[in-house]
C-alpha cells in the first residue's frame, strides 16, 4: 500500500489542477454520478470534539476513497491541530485499498479547491482584493484558491489570534503575490474586498451585513452544524446561494438552516447546487452588483476526486513510500 505525505500531495496536485478536479466532481454529483452516503458523525463533547466518516463514490471516474477525520477544537491547547484526517484510496474494480493518504492537508486542499471552483463560477472576473477570515491551514487554502482563479493583488486576513494572523501574513506572502495585510478588525477586513472566505469555527458572526459591498462573491466553508454560524443572516438573505449539495447543507449548514429558522429564507432561496453550474444547467454570476455566496459543508466526492488525483499523479512521479501487511 501506498502511503502518501503531504509533501507527495503539494508535488502531486497543484491548486489549479484541484480547483479542475473539484468541477468534475461536482457535475458528476449533480448527474447522478456519484454514490455518497450521509456521513456519520461522533461527538466527544468532553473533549470538545468531533469525528466524521465520510465514504464516496464517483460512478463515472471510478474513484472511491473514505475519509476519517477529527475536529477537535481544543487541540491547540496540546499544541496539536485542531482538524486530522486520514484518506483511503480503494480500488474500484477489487475492493482493495491502495493507498493511505494525509487527510488532513488533502482536506484543506479539496475544500480550497472547490472554493475556487465557485469563485471562478461566481465571482467577478476583475475580482483582485480578497478577505479570509481564520488563520489555521483552511484559510491559507481559500487564498491560495482565490489565488489560482482571479489575479489577486491584495489580501486582508483577520483572525481572533492576532499572532496567527502575523504568521499567516508572513506565510502567504511567500507563496502567493498578493500583498498580504492584517486587518485590525473585521470591518477593516472586508471594507475594499471584491472576495471574502470565511473559514472558522464560530458559532455566530464574523462580520457585519452593512460592510458587504455590491458585486462581493463569498465562500463560506468553515462551519458545519446546524447551531454554527459564519454569515449574518441578511447577507445570506441578499445572496444569490449556491451550495455544495442541498441535502447535506440541510441537515448541516447552520449558515442557512438558522435564518430559514428564523423566517429570514426559505429554503427555496438556495439558487443552485455547484454541480447544476458545473454541468452548464444554470449560469453562476449575472450581474456585476449581486452577492453571491458559496456555501459548503464537505463531501465525500471531493475527497474521492482529490484523493485519487493525487495517487495518479504520484505514482506516476514515484511519490511515497510503501508498506506492506502481512
Amino acid at each position: 500500500m501506498l502511503v502518501l505525505s503531504k509533501q507527495d500531495i503539494q508535488k502531486a496536485l497543484p491548486m489549479r489542477d484541484g480547483v479542475e478536479a473539484m468541477k468534475r466532481a461536482f457535475k458528476q454529483l449533480y448527474m447522478g454520478k456519484a454514490t455518497v452516503p450521509a456521513r456519520i458523525h461522533i461527538d466527544v463533547p468532553e473533549h470538545n470534539g468531533t469525528t466524521l466518516f465520510m465514504p464516496g463514490y464517483l460512478n463515472e471516474d471510478k474513484n472511491m476513497a473514505v475519509k476519517i477525520v477529527s475536529v477537535f477544537a481544543d487541540n491547540p491547547e496540546k499544541n496539536l491541530p485542531v482538524i486530522n484526517a486520514i484518506v483511503v484510496v480503494i480500488d474500484a474494480e477489487t475492493g482493495i485499498a491502495h493507498a493511505i493518504i494525509d487527510g488532513t492537508y488533502l482536506t484543506a486542499i479539496r475544500t480550497g479547491a472547490a472554493a475556487g471552483a465557485a469563485t471562478d463560477f461566481l465571482a467577478r472576473e476583475d475580482a483582485s482584493r480578497a478577505a479570509i477570515f481564520g488563520a489555521g491551514p483552511q484559510g491559507r487554502s481559500q487564498l491560495e484558491a482565490m489565488c489560482a482563479v482571479r489575479p489577486i493583488r491584495e489580501a486582508w486576513i483577520f483572525d481572533i489570534n492576532s499572532e496567527a494572523s502575523q504568521a499567516f501574513a508572513v506565510e502567504m506572502a511567500q507563496r502567493t503575490a498578493a500583498n498580504i495585510r492584517v486587518a485590525r478588525n473585521p470591518s477593516e477586513a472586508i471594507a475594499n474586498v471584491d472576495i471574502i472566505c470565511t473559514a472558522t469555527n464560530s458559532t455566530r458572526p464574523v462580520f457585519d451585513d452593512r460592510d458587504v459591498r455590491p458585486g462581493t462573491h463569498i465562500n463560506a466553508v468553515g462551519v458545519y452544524k446546524p447551531h454554527m454560524q459564519e454569515l449574518p443572516a441578511d447577507t445570506v438573505k441578499r445572496a444569490k446561494i449556491v451550495v455544495d449539495s442541498r441535502e447535506a447543507c440541510m441537515e448541516e449548514a447552520g449558515d442557512l438552516l438558522i435564518p430559514i429558522e428564523q423566517g429570514i429564507i426559505a429554503q427555496k432561496h438556495i439558487y443552485a447546487e455547484l454541480g447544476e453550474i458545473a454541468a452548464g444547467v444554470k449560469p453562476g454570476r449575472t450581474s456585476e452588483q449581486e452577492i453571491t455566496l458559496f456555501k459548503s459543508v464537505g463531501i465525500a466526492v471531493q475527497d474521492a476526486a482529490a484523493a485519487s488525483a493525487v495517487l495518479k499523479r504520484a505514482e506516476s512521479l514515484n511519490l511515497g513510500s510503501r508498506i506492506e501487511f502481512g
